[in-house]
């Protein structure tokens, strides 16, 4: 249907929804779908059909008129058109591995007309919107490694893999809390064993907290028993010592095989990797980090950190680099979710 009927429909529907009331018509609007590519059809359904007024979908294409439709009404369904985004589908790129999906958006007529009505004549108007979902979602994909946040979506996210370095965590913290940045913490398993306290603060803080596996093995050289414990153990104690229900789960060193992706997933965990690397294991200068991010994130970067002196000292840099281009910071969780988000204004 081209762009022009669908506004003429749209407008139509919207005054038949309005004038319902007076005529004895319940009219509903019903999306035929959310998320299909590039177009999107309605029908009506009238409790009186066939009643005085009762109009039709065959009507409106047929030649239905607006005439004497209120101004307001016409404004906003004709902005609607315009304001439409149509929703991302998931999918399995051949480098990137599995790209989770992103919402679109559309006007909500409805909402946005009754609420300007409330407004002074000539007031701008503000706009209701309401999510379409796509087609294809990360669950759709199967079992697949995930390294990046869809790159429609204005959200990075700083991944902090922690089995060693507890004397650069409460710094590290302390940080995030100045920034009011929340970061996803991946506990190796015997790490969380002798540091319960510190792994209690790190979600007090209210931080993401997820798997890094058990023992900090290369999981590819596992045999299936062993792979699967590494993982099962550490989610089990998240769950008793912290009351953490696990989603993710990073694989030490980044090394994994089809196997563990697998077993992951047969534990109701996704396999999450990374975009970007500060590799500040080799202590380089917290200047270099922070040079590096700001040269290289984007929209859906995953920023993989550990606890030690060159990210805690580079942590505040990065952060306004990333702020800088625009991006808002989020979890992991927040950043492959397919909600929407607003871009902040570039923080110089």
């Amino acid at each position: 249907m081209g762009r022009n009927k669908f506004a003429v429909i749209a407008i139509c529907i919207a005054f038949v929804m309005i004038l319902g009331q007076f005529a004895g018509i319940r009219a509903f609007v019903v999306e035929s779908s959310e998320g299909e590519g590039g177009s999107f059809a309605f029908r009506l359904i009238n409790d009186l059909a066939g009643g005085p007024g009762a109009i039709g979908l065959q009507d409106l294409e047929s030649g239905g008129t607006t005439k004497g439709t209120d101004p307001l009404l016409t404004q906003i369904v004709d902005e609607a058109v315009k304001r439409r985004i149509e929703p991302v589908d998931a999918v399995v790129d051949r480098v990137w591995k599995a790209i989770p999906g992103y919402n679109g958006r559309e006007v909500d007529v409805e909402r946005t007309y009754a609420k300007a009505k409330q407004q002074p004549e000539g007031a701008e108007i503000e706009y209701v919107y309401r999510e379409l979902k796509p087609k294809v979602n990360l669950d759709d994909l199967g079992a697949q490694p995930i390294y990046r946040g869809n790159p429609n979506k204005p959200m990075a996210a700083l991944m902090i893999n922690v089995a060693w370095g507890n004397e650069y965590l409460t710094p590290m913290l302390d940080t995030l809390d100045k920034t009011k940045v929340k970061a996803t913490f991946f506990l190796d398993g015997s790490w969380l064993k002798k540091n319960e306290e510190m792994a209690a603060e790190i979600k007090r803080r209210g931080h993401q907290i997820e798997n890094h596996a058990y023992s900090h093995p290369n999981m590819s050289q596992l045999e299936i028993t062993r792979a699967r414990l590494e993982i099962s153990k550490t989610k089990e104690l998240l769950k008793e010592k912290l009351g953490v229900e696990n989603r993710w789960f990073a694989p030490p060193s980044g090394d994994y095989n089809m196997q563990t992706v697998k077993l992951a997933a047969e534990q109701g965990l996704k396999t999450v990797l990374w975009t970007l690397d500060t590799v500040d294991w080799r202590n380089p200068p917290a200047s270099r980090i922070v040079s590096k991010i700001s040269s290289k994130v984007e929209p859906g970067t995953l920023i993989l950190m550990h606890p030690t002196a060159s990210s805690r000292d580079a942590l505040e840099g990065m952060i306004q680099a990333i702020r800088s281009k625009g991006l808002m910071l989020g979890t992991v969780e927040q950043t492959l979710s397919p909600d929407r988000v607003e871009a902040e204004v570039p923080q110089s």
